[in-house]
């Protein structure tokens, strides 16, 4: 999907997000989207993880 880019759209592209944001501001957007992904990868994981504990059967605290 992502990989379709040609280098020339690729530097378009790069160009009009540093003329909207400006040079200053894409780094701390970059990091705080870095932060958003990982922080949402680690909810992800802990989520698959509970299904699969409940698979396991173990009984659920409000099933007792």
């Amino acid at each position: 999907m992502f990989g379709n880019f040609k280098p020339t759209e690729i530097i378009i592209i790069v160009v009009i997000l540093v003329l909207l944001f400006g040079s200053k501001k894409l780094p701390d957007a970059a990091r705080s989207i870095g932060r958003s992904m990982r922080i949402f990868r680690t909810e992800v994981k802990a989520m698959s993880e509970d299904g699969r504990k409940d698979e396991s059967g173990a009984p659920k605290p409000d099933q007792q």
